[in-house]
């Protein structure tokens, strides 16, 4: 397998772009792929013994199949759950890429499949002047779009594919997500996505908030991916 870099976004917060991440990890193991992940930056941390620990960071430290420490996988962790630039801020932090530059390359030399997580959507801001979108661009990664299927879901998909192909990324892969149980009209609206989005879905999971990465990993198809490595 050619070395895989992917950056996990949403069109929103709380869609279930750590359940997909989480399952994507598992999916690649499966194939006896080395797998690693990285939450570059994440707020709603909780202090330990050990530091402030973030609850999707830890889900994806569990779901890789390398060691790493945890400092590597999510380099800034940040208590309130909060915008990530305003955590920042108030902890009188300024984040800095090459740190995160570090993590990332540590990751790479030691994995087949690297999966990035971001936090909130494609544009949320990191400070004044950089978003995710910047960091995704940065290292040059391949995007997968998880769609929390919802009223609203279609234009926030829409312009967040827009807005990955304004950066010269490529969407190689979407997710939906059922979000809410009974959202009416929900296949209608994926069959629109399918149409619409340029790039392959990748699976459609059902609405089941505690199904575990390996349970979530079943519905996937990765072949997708595969099939549109650079």
């Amino acid at each position: 397998m050619k070395p895989l870099r992917l950056f996990v976004t949403g069109t929103d917060t709380g869609v279930g772009k750590t359940r997909v991440a989480t399952a994507l990890c598992r999916t690649f193991a499966r194939l006896g792929a080395r797998v690693a992940a990285l939450k570059p930056i994440a707020s709603g941390s909780q202090p330990t013994s050990a530091g402030l620990r973030n609850e999707d960071a830890l889900a994806l430290l569990a779901a890789m199949n390398i060691r790493a420490a945890y400092d590597t996988v999510n380099p800034y962790a940040f208590e309130p759950a909060i915008a990530p630039h305003i955590a920042a801020r108030d902890a009188h932090t300024t984040i800095d890429f090459a740190l995160l530059d570090s993590a990332y390359e540590r990751l790479c030399l030691r994995s087949d499949v690297l999966i990035v997580e971001g936090a909130g959507g494609w544009l949320v801001p990191i400070d004044a002047e950089r978003s995710f979108a910047d960091l995704a661009q940065r290292w040059q990664l391949g995007v997968v779009l998880v769609v929390g299927m919802r009223l609203g879901c279609l234009n926030h998909a829409l312009l967040t594919a827009r807005a990955i192909e304004s950066c010269g990324l490529q969407l190689r892969g979407w997710v939906a997500n059922r979000i809410e149980a009974a959202f009416p009209r929900c296949d209608e609206n994926l069959d629109f996505l399918r149409g619409a989005l340029p790039a392959p879905c990748l699976g459609v999971l059902p609405h089941a908030p505690n199904a575990s990465a390996d349970t979530v990993a079943d519905g996937l198809d990765p072949q997708g991916l595969l099939d549109r490595e650079m």
